[in-house]
């Protein structure tokens, strides 16, 4: 059975620990690379590309942008379509697995859209064919250029129809994200650009990936995994069952939240970052790796993260394990400043909290510049 914690706790409490957990406090061991950071983390967001970089350099204690870059561009991480349709980063040898799991339930419920744009089944093995060719003879080729290499192998890419082509071939296995040209990435072969890929059986998989979950994201729920994975309830529950004597299990307004036995050791030892200050990036799994985010991030200001629900999430700033604002860079070369945009401006930062979110602003202007 899993252990079980009894305390009263308040919501910024359950914050912080999901800061501990995911690498945001500095508590603890952690990992010193790139690679480590994804792979601790399970999965990382990374629609917005810039984003994705800060999210796994804040989780480092110095590494810079370039660092980061540097090991996209080696493949020790990879950029691809994992589950929900979204990008995430992953570690390359986690990639395929992932894709089994998720990849025909994804295909089935976009399955009428394809029919919208005319996508059939032998039209995306026409496109793997050419794609394959092309790279084979070309080498990696970006994006615009492997949909001309459609486009002229009779496969047209207008109004969506290359993007969910290109995104097909890379739940499959055929294609994947590669090496970085600019703020764009080239487009490989699966095979070539991940040498070794683990292969685990169905009900192994989803034990191991709710596991590792709830070690980088607890406490969180059941329901928090199967969204974040879109793996149906009763596997993840089933999977649950095989796992639980490796977490503690924390109830908390009726619910009950899971996390690793060391992150459930920091409510007796004493659970840090109650001044903490983190300039976080968009689209960071602090705030969308679940699908209840009501916990970090007050309901009503909620549409102030992503304004009119456009799916475009703003940078956050968080104080305590509560996410109290947005943040922005102005300026350009000398006077670029880091600006807090609070909530509640009447409730401005305190001194202590002010020489925290100038050391976290430092940071970033660091990072952008190694």
């Amino acid at each position: 059975m899993a252990a079980q914690v009894g305390k009263r706790l308040e919501r910024k409490v359950l914050g912080r620990l999901r800061l501990a957990s995911q690498g945001l406090l500095g508590a603890g061991e952690r990992p010193d690379s790139a690679g480590g950071v994804v792979r601790w983390m399970t999965a990382m967001q990374a629609q917005d590309l810039q984003a994705a970089l800060w999210a796994v350099g804040v989780r480092l204690p110095g590494p810079g942008l370039s660092g980061i870059r540097a090991a996209i561009n080696a493949g020790t991480i990879v950029r691809s379509w994992p589950m929900r349709g979204t990008l995430h980063l992953v570690a390359p040898e986690d990639l395929r697995w992932m894709l089994e799991l998720t990849a025909d339930r994804l295909t089935k419920g976009i399955a009428a859209r394809h029919r919208e744009l005319g996508i059939t089944w032998a039209d995306v093995e026409k496109c793997r064919d050419i794609a394959l060719a092309a790279i084979s003879t070309e080498g990696p080729v970006s994006r615009s250029g492997l949909f001309k290499v459609f486009d002229d192998g009779g496969q047209p890419t207008r109004g969506q129809r290359g993007i969910h082509i290109l995104g097909t071939l890379c739940r499959h296995g055929w294609l994947v994200q590669g090496p970085l040209a600019g703020n764009q990435q080239l487009i490989v072969a699966f095979d070539e650009w991940i040498p070794f890929s683990r292969r685990l059986g169905r009900a192994e998989a989803v034990a191991e990936f709710l596991l590792r979950y709830f070690r980088s994201h607890g406490p969180a729920t059941v329901r928090d995994f199967a969204w974040w994975t879109q793996i149906p309830l009763t596997e993840v529950r089933a999977a649950l069952e095989t796992i639980r004597g490796g977490l503690v299990e924390l109830e908390f307004e009726g619910a009950s939240y899971w996390m690793s036995h060391e992150t459930a050791g920091l409510l007796d030892t004493g659970v840090p970052g109650s001044r903490s200050v983190l300039l976080l990036p968009g689209f960071d799994e602090f705030l969308l790796g679940y699908t209840d985010r009501s916990l970090v991030l007050p309901p009503e200001h909620a549409n102030k993260i992503v304004p009119g629900g456009n799916g475009v999430f703003k940078k956050t700033l968080v104080a305590g394990g509560e996410v109290i604002g947005t943040w922005a860079v102005e300026g350009k070369g000398q006077r670029t400043a880091v600006v807090p945009q609070l909530f509640d401006p009447s409730l401005p930062l305190g001194p202590a909290a002010q020489a925290a979110f100038a050391k976290a602003a430092q940071r970033y202007l660091e990072f952008l510049n190694t």
